[in-house]
C-alpha cells in the first residue's frame, strides 16, 4: 500500500495565502502601466522579486512544519496512547484480519495476556470471528462471557482515509482496508439484576382435577373426603417445596402463584405431581389425575393469569394429565401420558346439542367442512350436521377438494337420484362463493385450521363451530362460537352420533346416512378394537336403530386389489426397532388413497407379538404421512407430537416436508431413541 503525506484544511491554505498574493500584485500592475509605463515596469520587478522569495521561503518551511506538526501529533498520540492505556473499559485496536495489534491495561487485565500478545482475538473469545468483524454493522446485542463476568462487545472500523476529517492537519490516502476498535462494556451486574428482577416475578397456575366426578363415584362415600384430603395434600407440598403459595378455589380446582425462579426445577421433573397424584390408591378405581395450565411473561399479573386460563383450556382440550406451559406463543406440553377417561354422563352432550341448534336456527346456511384429504370419519361427521341443518330446513353444503377411494363408495349414495341436491359436495371455491355473513362454518375431525379443507373460509367466516375428537395443539382456530373438542370419543362420528340423539325427539336420519356415520366409528376404532368405550356401542345402537346395514357398509369399505397388495407389502418388510416398535414404508404407487393404507397397515402390525407401537411411513404429494398406532403401553400421541403432529394416545400421525423416506425413518428412530433416554416413553 503506497501512501504520501500531504497538508490540508487550514494548515495548507495558511501556508500557502503569501502565494496567493502575487496574483493580487500582478493585477495592480496593470494601472501601473497605464499611469506611466516606467512605474509599471517597477511593479512588475517587485511583484517577481516578491514571489521568488515567498517561493523559496514556502519550500523551505515547509518540510521544518510539517516536522513540528508531527512532532505534535506524536506526543498527542502519546498523551491519546496514556489515556487510552488505562481507560477503564477493556480496549483493543485490531487490523483487518481481527489480528490484536494493540490493547489496554484493563483488556489485558481481562484476558490475562501481555502487550507482546498479537494473537487473533477469536483465540480469546471464540464468538468474536473475522466474518462478525468484517460485517459492516457490528451487532448492538452482541456479548462475550468469562468465567465471572458478562461483556457487551461494541466495535468500531477505522478507515486509513478517513481518520482524519477537513478540519485535521494531514490524511493517509490510497487505503483499502481498515482497522477495528472494540470495546467491552462490562454488564455482569445488570445482568444479575435483570435475572434477579425475572426470578422474583410471579407465576400464575392453575390445577385442576380432571376427573372428579368419575373417581367419586368409584369410590366409598366414607372415603372420599380421605380421598380429596390427600389430593390436597400432594399439591400443597409439591408446590410448598418451591415456595409457592396454593388456594383451593372450588372442590376440583386450585389457583397457584410461585416465584419464576422455581420454574425450572418444576420442568425438571417433569411435574411430578402428576404421577404421584396418579398414584393415590384408596380403593378408587379410576385413577385420579390432574391438568395445570401456566401463564408466562405477561407484562401484568392479569395478563399472566389470562395466559394460564388459556393454558389449562389446552391441557383439557387435550384429554388432561398433563401440565401446559404458555409462554406468548411458545407453549410447552409435559405429560399427556395417560389414557383418556371416558364420561359415562351425557350432559355436555345434550348441552352442546342445544347450543348447535340454536347457531343454526339463526343462519341462513351452513358451511361444513373436515380436514384435507377427508377420510370416512370426517365425510360421516359431515354427513351428521347435514342431516341437522337439514331437519332444520336450512341449507347445507360440505367442502371436499379431491374424494378418494375410501370415500367415494359413499359419496355415491348422496345422489341427486336419492333425493340429495346436486350441490350438497362443493370445492373450496364454491365454498368461498357460498358464504355470506349469516353463514356458519362447522368444522368436523380436526381442529387445525392449517390442516382444513379450506382454510381461506375460517378467515371470512363470522360464525365458526368446531367438533373434533383430536388432543389440541398450539394451533388452534381461533375464537370460535362452540366449541365442543372431547379427545376420549373414539371418533368425530361418535360425538355427532351423540349430539343427533340430543338435537330433536322428532329428528330421523336415512340409513344411507346412518351408514356413512356408522362407517367413521367402525375405522376410528378399527372395528370397535381400539378406543372403545361405552358410549361408542350407544351411539352404534342408536345408529342401529336408524337403519344400518352392517353388511352394506361392509361391502362399501373394502379395498381394491391393489391397496391390499400395498398393504400387505408394508407388514411384510416392516423393521423391528428396539424390540417393540415396527416400522415401515407403504408403497404409493398406483394407489389413489396410500395414506388411507398406510394407516391400515399400521393397524396390522399390531397383531405382532412383541410389537407396542407401529409407525408406517407413506409418500403422498411431495409430503411423508406418518400414521402411528399402539394398544395401550406407548403414548404415540406425544411421540407424534416430537414431528409436529398429534392424535390421541394409541391412534397419531404427523406429516414432514422435505425428507426422503429414509431420512424421516431416521427421525423416527432418533426421536424414539431420545424419548427412551429421557424416559418419557418405556418399553
Amino acid at each position: 500500500m503506497k501512501s504520501r503525506i500531504r497538508m490540508k484544511g487550514n494548515l495548507r491554505a495558511y501556508m500557502q495565502l503569501p502565494l496567493y498574493w502575487t496574483g493580487f500584485l500582478v493585477l495592480l500592475t496593470v494601472p501601473a502601466y497605464i499611469l506611466d509605463w516606467r512605474l509599471g515596469v517597477g511593479a512588475t520587478g517587485f511583484t517577481l522579486i516578491y514571489f521568488c522569495a515567498e517561493l523559496i521561503l514556502y519550500l523551505k518551511a515547509k518540510p521544518k512544519l510539517a516536522s513540528e506538526v508531527i512532532n505534535f501529533a506524536t506526543r498527542y498520540a502519546t498523551v491519546q496512547k496514556h489515556l487510552l492505556n488505562e481507560f477503564e473499559i477493556p480496549y483493543a485496536l485490531l487490523d483487518y484480519n481481527g489480528k490484536i495489534l494493540w490493547m489496554n491495561q484493563e483488556f489485558r487485565g481481562l484476558t490475562g495476556v501481555d502487550q507482546g500478545y498479537h494473537k487473533s482475538i477469536t483465540s480469546l473469545f471464540s464468538s468474536l470471528t473475522k466474518e462478525v468483524l468484517q460485517k459492516p454493522e457490528f451487532p448492538d446485542d452482541f456479548y462475550v462471557d468469562t468465567e465471572e463476568k458478562h461483556f457487551r462487545v461494541a466495535a468500531n472500523h477505522i478507515y486509513f482515509d478517513t481518520v482524519a476529517d477537513h478540519s485535521a492537519l494531514m490524511s493517509i490516502e490510497n487505503s483499502e482496508e481498515f482497522l477495528i476498535a472494540i470495546y467491552l462494556f462490562d454488564e455482569t451486574q445488570l445482568r444479575h439484576y435483570m435475572q434477579e428482577n425475572e426470578d422474583q416475578k410471579l407465576v400464575s397456575a392453575l390445577v385442576y382435577i380432571d376427573n372428579y366426578e368419575e373417581t367419586m363415584s368409584s369410590i366409598e362415600t366414607v372415603k372420599q373426603s380421605f380421598l380429596t384430603a390427600l389430593v390436597d395434600r400432594r399439591v400443597a407440598q409439591y408446590f410448598g417445596k418451591v415456595d409457592g403459595l396454593v388456594r383451593k378455589v372450588e372442590r376440583d380446582k386450585y389457583f397457584v402463584i410461585f416465584r419464576h425462579k422455581f420454574l425450572t426445577q418444576l420442568e425438571e421433573d417433569k411435574f411430578k405431581v402428576l404421577e404421584d397424584v396418579k398414584a393415590i390408591k384408596i380403593g378408587n378405581e379410576v385413577p385420579i389425575t390432574l391438568s395445570i395450565g401456566i401463564g408466562l411473561s405477561g407484562e401484568t399479573y392479569t395478563e399472566n393469569y389470562d395466559a394460564a386460563r388459556a393454558a389449562i383450556d389446552l391441557a383439557l382440550g387435550r384429554g388432561g394429565d398433563q401440565a401446559v406451559l404458555k409462554n406468548d406463543a411458545e407453549i410447552t406440553y409435559y405429560g399427556g401420558k395417560a389414557k383418556e377417561v371416558e364420561r359415562n354422563t351425557r350432559v355436555k352432550a345434550r348441552v352442546k346439542a342445544h347450543a348447535l341448534r340454536e347457531i343454526l336456527e339463526s343462519r341462513d346456511n351452513v358451511i361444513i367442512m373436515g380436514h384435507s384429504l377427508t377420510d370416512i370419519d370426517s365425510l360421516g361427521a359431515g354427513i351428521g350436521v347435514y342431516c341437522a341443518a337439514k331437519f332444520l330446513g336450512k341449507k347445507a353444503q360440505i367442502v371436499i377438494n379431491n374424494p378418494t377411494s375410501s370415500v367415494r363408495p359413499l359419496l355415491e349414495t348422496f345422489v341427486p337420484d336419492a333425493g340429495y341436491p346436486e350441490d350438497m359436495f362443493i370445492n373450496s371455491e364454491e365454498a368461498l362463493e357460498a358464504l355470506n355473513y349469516d353463514s356458519v362454518v362447522m368444522v368436523v375431525d380436526t381442529n387445525r385450521p392449517s390442516y382444513t379443507e379450506c382454510p381461506e373460509l375460517l378467515k371470512r367466516a363470522n360464525t365458526v363451530v368446531v367438533f373434533d375428537h383430536h388432543r389440541q395443539n398450539s394451533e388452534v382456530i381461533e375464537n370460535p362460537t362452540l366449541s365442543y373438542i372431547e379427545p376420549y370419543a373414539s371418533s368425530a362420528c361418535e360425538m355427532v352420533a351423540e349430539v343427533l340423539q340430543y338435537f330433536d325427539d322428532n329428528m330421523k336420519i336415512e340409513p344411507a346416512e346412518a351408514d356413512c356415520i356408522y362407517s367413521g366409528i367402525l375405522i376410528d376404532t378399527n372395528n370397535f378394537m381400539q378406543k372403545t368405550g361405552v358410549r361408542t356401542f350407544e351411539a352404534a345402537a342408536y345408529l342401529k336403530r336408524c337403519g344400518v346395514d352392517v353388511s352394506r357398509v361392509r361391502k362399501k369399505m373394502r379395498n381394491d386389489m391393489d391397496a391390499y397388495k400395498a398393504r400387505a407389502e408394508a407388514v411384510r418388510h416392516a423393521e423391528v426397532f428396539r424390540g417393540a416398535f415396527a416400522i415401515s414404508v407403504c408403497p404409493g404407487e398406483g394407489i389413489e388413497s396410500p395414506t388411507i393404507v398406510g394407516a391400515q397397515a399400521a393397524n396390522e402390525l399390531l397383531n405382532i407379538v412383541g410389537i407396542k407401537a407401529s409407525f408406517v411411513l407413506t409418500e403422498y404429494n411431495e409430503r411423508i404421512y406418518v400414521s402411528s398406532r399402539s394398544i395401550d403401553e406407548i403414548n404415540v400421541q406425544i411421540i407424534m407430537e416430537k414431528l409436529g403432529g398429534g392424535g390421541h394416545m394409541n391412534v397419531a400421525g404427523a406429516q414432514l416436508e422435505g425428507y426422503t423416506i429414509e431420512q424421516a425413518k431416521e427421525v423416527i428412530m432418533q426421536t424414539l431413541d431420545s424419548m427412551l433416554e429421557e424416559g418419557d416413553i418405556v418399553v
